[in-house]
This record gives C-alpha cells, structure tokens and sequence, in this order.
C-alpha cells in the first residue's frame, strides 16, 4: 500500500468503528494521530509501539481509581468487551517483545532474511490500528 491507500484505510476504520461521537483527551488525540501518521508512513513497528501509548493514554484518562497501574491493570479493569481486552492483551505482550528486546545480539536471522520480520510488523500494524480505534471508540 502506498501512503494514500493507507489514509484511506485509516478513513475507513473511522467510518467502521466510530458509532456517534467520542471524547478523547488532547494528549490522546495526537498520540492517535501521530499513529495515524506511522501508520501511513509504512512505519510498522512505530505504529504499533504508538497505537499502544495511544491506548494505554486514553484508558488512563477514562480510568478513575487513583495511582499508576500498568497497561495489564488498565486492560483488565477497563469497560471493554472481553474479546477486546485479549486483543489488547495480545497487542501489549507484542509490543513488550519489541520494547524490552531479551537478547539484542540474536540478530541472525533477522540479518538474512528482513522479510519476515517486515511482514509480520505490517500485520501487526493493521491488527494496531484497528484496536487502537475500537478501544477509543468503545464508549462514544
């Protein structure tokens, strides 16, 4: 896909997902749109990872017990549908692999061979977007 035809895939997620109105807080809204921006860039693992902060930000601002819990808290006691909170658990764990790297140095197969790694971060990256906005869209 090139830029625009991903725009358009943006555009149309919005017209999918989006039932009325939503609030969003001013911190979420451009982390979703710096997403947004990722995303259109073909910048897979930086869509993901920002998708994610977009998310846990905007949780934190519909969460209203006091103190910092983690995502998987945020996750847990959000009132979300249970298939999204896997999703989202699911997309948390993903980003956990590429945030916090076990071993830097085991690199070798992604040396000889970037294509898979590359596909499956697109992947990723759709199954993000799609997330990120029924999450934010959930309770309009």
């Amino acid at each position: 896909m090139n830029p625009e035809e991903r725009w358009t895939h943006i555009c149309a997620l919005d017209e999918e997902l989006l039932k009325g109105g939503v609030i969003l807080s001013e911190w979420c809204a451009l982390i979703v749109r710096e997403a947004d921006t990722a995303f259109a860039a073909g910048a897979h693992l930086g869509a993901i990872l920002v998708a994610v902060a977009a998310i846990e930000t905007h949780l934190r601002a519909e969460e209203s017990e006091g103190g910092r819990p983690r995502l998987a808290e945020l996750i847990d006691r959000a009132l979300l549908p249970s298939d999204l909170k896997s999703d989202l658990h699911e997309l948390r764990r993903y980003r956990n692999r590429w945030v916090h790297v076990d071993d830097p140095w085991t690199d070798q197969e992604l040396l000889a061979d970037p294509q898979p790694t590359d596909a499956e971060l697109e992947r990723v990256a759709f199954f993000s977007l799609r997330t990120l906005r029924r999450t934010i869209y959930a309770n309009p």
